[in-house]
């Protein structure tokens, strides 16, 4: 059958678009680098983060696709060895394979008349489709993010940016210096600490460090039950309060308090870092003011020998296939209709681009079913008006929220869930009433 879509990538994020078309009977065929699928999740994988030690920091029902729960008996933060197989069964469980073409890079997507061109490279040469849409879900951590501008001063360490991290083999011996506050840098600095000599962990500012349990349930947890009944500000209230009782005033620790709210930016997970400091084993640095040589500067004035520097600083948005003028301000800018919609492209769709408070599988799933529910005509956009009103209040919002912090892609993970769910079942409604933007094939009709 002839492809009306084209997906980018075959992750988490392109696997449930792929599922959430099929269940809708639209044909469409998904293009991804590696040989196999997963996305960041495949160790050893091009464009893949992951790292040996790797696990999940949201648990697993918190998780887990609602079309294919995770196995009850696994642990409540499984490994990504886990996770790479729970993608690699949800695919083969719901027939996606035969739609995705591996070992293919996507070069180019343009417009072609009412529709679009999309050109990948791939083993045998080649390969162009003329489809009615395109969803991009190839994910946004694959190109690294160093600092700019770079910190004074010439280091002759050597420097390694967590996306090349892969394990504590690479540490061991060394006087490491681990430059972040999330998740990754955490875990990296824990591993050192097991296997080098001297382990600093330098912050700019603070974050919030959440135990992975509390009151003897996953952390995550808690906090979804009171979603279901509260205000983030007033769930945020309860959780710090909550945090101070289980972990203390992290300065305690020679770590930086949190200057933003708890549920104000992406917590960090770790039931090992404070112990690691509070035995000595993790020395807390501020942030860098400059490098000399082998020696390295901090902010207070103290400075430090070192021989590695691993910067987990983030990573920027790579969209090389996509026209400039698609991506306005840029993509991290991109104002997008439930996270999810061009206002200027008809027909060009984002699943992943968002960051969230929660896990990012749930919400993948979601963006899916409204692309899946647009593209089969069963499912109607609002009229362009009202979608732009939406994205304006929207990012007024995650402003007084998140602050400049990328505000246009970020998302309160249960908030959104409940949101897209009934954006899905109004946009049925005015499908059914032929009122807003509705699909049909070739074209969208406005």
């Amino acid at each position: 059958m002839t492809p009306r879509v084209a997906v980018i990538g075959a992750g988490p994020a392109g696997l449930a678009t792929l599922k959430a078309l099929a269940d809708r009977g639209v044909p469409a065929v998904a293009f991804d680098a590696a040989a196999q699928v997963g996305g960041l999740w495949v160790y050893g994988a091009p464009h893949s983060s992951a790292y040996r030690t790797l696990h999940l920091n949201t648990s697993r029902t918190r998780t887990e696709f609602a079309d294919l729960p995770m196995p009850a008996d696994w642990p409540d933060y499984p490994d990504h060895t886990r996770i790479a197989g729970y993608l690699h069964d949800y695919a083969q469980r719901f027939g996606l394979p035969a739609s995705v073409r591996l070992r293919h890079t996507v070069t180019g997507v343009a417009r072609d008349g009412d529709g679009w061109r999309v050109t990948a490279a791939g083993p045998d040469g080649v390969t162009t489709v003329h489809v009615e849409a395109v969803v991009v879900a190839n994910g946004h951590n694959t190109r690294p993010r160093l600092p700019s501008p770079a910190y004074p001063g010439e280091i002759a360490a050597e420097q390694l940016h967590s996306h090349d991290y892969r394990g504590p083999e690479q540490l061991a011996g060394r006087r490491v210096l681990v430059v972040g506050g999330g998740n990754s840098a955490m875990d990296i600095a824990v591993d050192a600490s097991h296997v080098a000599p001297r382990t600093l962990l330098s912050l700019r500012r603070g974050v919030w460090i959440v135990p992975k349990h509390l009151l003897g349930k996953p952390s995550d947890t808690l906090n979804g039950a009171l979603a279901k009944r509260l205000p983030w500000r007033v769930r945020q209230r309860i959780s710090q309060t909550m945090l101070r009782f289980a972990v203390g005033r992290i300065s305690a620790y020679g770590l930086p308090e949190p200057e933003h709210g708890f549920l104000q930016d992406h917590p960090t997970l770790s039931d090992s870092l404070l112990s690691r400091i509070s035995h000595g084993e993790i020395a807390v640095r501020p942030g860098i003011d400059r490098f000399d040589g082998d020696r390295v500067h901090f902010t207070d004035g103290t400075a430090d020998e070192i021989d590695l520097v691993v910067w987990c600083t983030g990573y920027d948005i790579d969209l090389p296939f996509l026209d400039p003028a698609l991506l306005g301000d840029g993509a991290d800018k991109l104002p997008l209709f439930r996270h999810v919609f061009h206002q200027q492209a008809p027909g060009l769709m984002f699943v992943g681009l968002m960051q969230s408070t929660g896990s990012g599988l749930p919400v993948v799933e979601a963006q899916a079913r409204l692309v899946a529910g647009h593209l089969s005509g069963a499912y109607a956009l609002p009229t362009p008006a009202a979608q732009a009103a939406d994205i304006a209040a929207e990012h007024r919002a995650a402003r007084e929220r998140w602050g400049e912090r990328r505000p246009a892609m970020r998302i309160d993970f249960d908030a959104y869930l409940a949101l897209a769910a009934k954006e899905l079942a109004d946009g049925a409604a005015r499908a059914r009433r032929g009122q807003g933007v509705t699909w049909r094939a070739g074209a969208p009709a406005r």
